[in-house]
């Protein structure tokens, strides 16, 4: 048998750092909270509802993952954020609109108490937001002290024992590495310099990897995967992922394609749009926002497909995105796909798919699911990237060299597979010939 990794055990409280305390973090929050009481099911969480199959099919074993490796329970689960309005986590999740006001008034006094600190804002990188509550300083240097300075009375005020922080603010607008990204001397130098190319998430993660604190990306932007951070990481050991949460139309887009391709069958064209009219949607309907949400949306068919390997198949491929903001919808989210195939012998064939979801109740059993298992991992030793946690994202960060996995089910066999490789149990392959040798 493989030897099973030290890990530390989850004592103490753990406190969960979110930026952006709108749909997806107030619906989160709630739900976590809601779940304690026995009011709801943790439906969509891995970490709650999900099993891992140790050993041969024959043994029977297939246990609850919150079994098998020390998960941070619910109970010890503290919340804390930042948001550039000035509304507790109630009178937010009733302006989202996302969870029933019958359920949310269980919860309602834990949820007042939960009052957003000012955040890191800048509308440069986010042209359709504005709020009063925004943190002022002389550069960016001194709004990561800042952030670095509520980290810190957060964990004493509420006696935490670890903490994890995730974006769950709005898509900025696009960007590329730049020389400010190449180290972390260099981006220490930018911080100081106000330099435009290290947007609020960045001074966000600059904060909680230099603190030694996992840090997940819910957002497509540019954030912990430059070489400045992940440098950083390495030194202070903490866990990163990311980024873009896998929910609605691109949680179907890494279901369809992989069996599309596994049957051979060909893609001439595929049109994606979806109609959205939350805080999200009105977001991205920035042009340079979009910019942003439309490359991760949009590479997840490529690594799939491998055109290149598969020319007659994928290399015309015509893959279209579009997000239209529609207020009256709110977080109830409509993706529209058309797909258009080949068959054998050339022969058109077409499928189409109407996905009615609801976004925030997609995203909050990930948001829940990354920050236990990145705390998993600080505890486990682990540092840097968690290509492990790809299974939750649009854009998985991978190390350089490498392509990233979308097959949402190679996916969930890795993240599988560094659950048994912890604990020391043999690796599942599903080859199954010693049932027949």
């Amino acid at each position: 048998m493989p030897t099973p990794v030290d890990i530390a055990p989850a004592r103490g409280k753990l406190g969960i750092l979110l930026v952006g305390l709108g749909a997806v973090s107030t619906t989160t929050i709630a739900g976590v909270l809601a779940i304690r009481k026995g009011l709801s099911k943790p439906i969509g969480s891995l970490t709650q509802m999900g099993t891992v199959r140790l050993g041969k099919r024959t043994e029977g074993r297939s246990p609850k993952i919150n079994e098998v490796v020390p998960l941070a329970p619910l109970d010890d689960i503290v919340f804390g954020g930042w948001d550039i309005f000035e509304d507790d986590c109630y009178s937010a999740a009733r302006t989202a609109g996302v969870i029933e006001p019958a359920l949310l008034e269980q919860v309602r006094p834990e949820l007042e108490k939960i009052r957003p600190w000012p955040a890191v804002f800048d509308r440069h990188y986010v042209k359709r937001l504005d709020g009063p509550n925004v943190k002022k300083g002389k550069n960016k240097k001194d709004l990561a002290e800042q952030v670095v300075d509520d980290i810190r009375r957060f964990k004493s005020d509420h006696e935490l024992d670890r903490m994890v922080m995730v974006w769950a603010g709005s898509t900025e607008i696009f960007a590329t590495e730049a020389p400010a990204h190449a180290d972390t001397a260099a981006f220490e130098r930018a911080l100081e310099a106000n330099d435009p190319a290290i947007p609020s998430s960045m001074v966000y993660a600059y904060a909680a990897i230099r603190e030694g604190i996992p840090y997940a990306n819910a957002a497509p932007n540019l954030s912990a995967d430059i070489p400045a951070l992940t440098d950083l990481a390495a030194k202070t050991g903490s866990p990163l992922a990311g980024k873009d949460l896998k929910t609605g139309q691109t949680l179907i887009k890494t279901i369809i394609a992989p069996g599309l391709k596994a049957r051979l069958l060909g893609v001439s064209g595929w049109y994606s749009t979806n109609i959205l009219g939350n805080r999200d949607g009105e977001v991205l309907d920035d042009p340079e926002s979009f910019k942003t949400k439309e490359e991760s949306k949009k590479s997840v068919l490529d690594y799939i497909l491998q055109p290149q390997l598969y020319p007659d198949l994928y290399a015309d491929l015509y893959h279209l995105v579009r997000i239209n903001y529609y207020p009256p919808r709110g977080d109830n989210k409509e993706g529209w796909d058309n797909i258009d195939l080949v068959g054998w012998l050339g022969y058109p064939m077409q499928l189409k798919i109407n996905f009615l979801c609801r976004d925030s109740i997609l995203a909050a059993p990930i948001v829940l699911d990354v920050a236990l298992f990145l705390d998993l991992a600080k505890r486990a030793g682990m540092h840097g990237i968690q290509e492990w946690l790809s299974f939750y994202f649009k854009s998985p960060v991978h190390a350089r060299g490498l392509y990233p996995e979308h097959d949402l089910f190679i996916q969930l066999m890795k993240l599988k597979n560094t659950l048994r490789y912890l604990k020391g149990e043999e690796l599942i392959t599903h080859l199954g010939r010693e049932y027949y040798d």
